[in-house]
This record gives structure tokens, sequence and C-alpha cells, in this order.
């Protein structure tokens, strides 16, 4: 017998996002170094108070405290290493449900 799996699926905001797949910034602990702007800069930005932000896919940034955004499929790779060298370890790449994925720090 096959049951199927009625979990919440997440759908993206835009094609070519991972269903899913958010990033986000956690301003407090963000030194602007700036490496996730040089990495995914059409994902990330400086605001005017120095800090790293996420954008959505129409560009606009998102300051609110925890927004996350989804994460563009093409630019997968670039917000992971943007997470995983952010000498803040304020990137934090997430599932639907919240669940790390990569980013933050590490244990």
């Amino acid at each position: 017998m096959v049951t199927e799996d009625r979990s919440p699926v997440a759908t993206p905001t835009k094609p070519g996002d991972l269903p899913g797949l958010r990033v986000r910034i956690d301003q407090d602990s963000c030194t602007g170094d700036g490496l996730c702007v040089q990495y995914a800069p059409s994902v990330f930005e400086f605001d005017i108070d120095g800090l790293a932000y996420v954008k959505n896919s129409d560009g606009e940034l998102r300051t609110e405290p925890g927004t996350h955004v989804p994460v563009p499929l093409p630019l997968l790779t670039e917000v992971r290493d943007a997470a995983e060298q952010c000498p803040g370890t304020c990137i934090y790449i997430e599932n639907a449900d919240g669940t790390l994925v990569a980013g933050g720090p590490q244990e």
C-alpha cells in the first residue's frame, strides 16, 4: 500500500527559486565585511548602517529583522559560499521548516 505524503510544501515566489530553501542574515552578528555582497550581489546588499541585508527577487532590500528570501537556484553555490565564508557567521540558509542547511555558527 502506498501512502501519500501530505507534508506542507513551500512553493517558490518566482520561477527559479528553490522550493522551501531560504536565506536570512542576523544583523546583530554581521561584521559588515562584505563577502556576501561580493559572492551574490543580487541576494545580499549593504544598507546605510554598513550591515548586509537580503534582497528579494525584485531587488528590494529587506531590512526587517529576521526577514528571509528564497534562494535563487542559479545562485545556490554563491549563497552557500557566502554563508560558509562569512566571518560573522550571520548568514543562515534554512529549509521552510526553519532547519539549518548551511551557515550560522558551527558547532
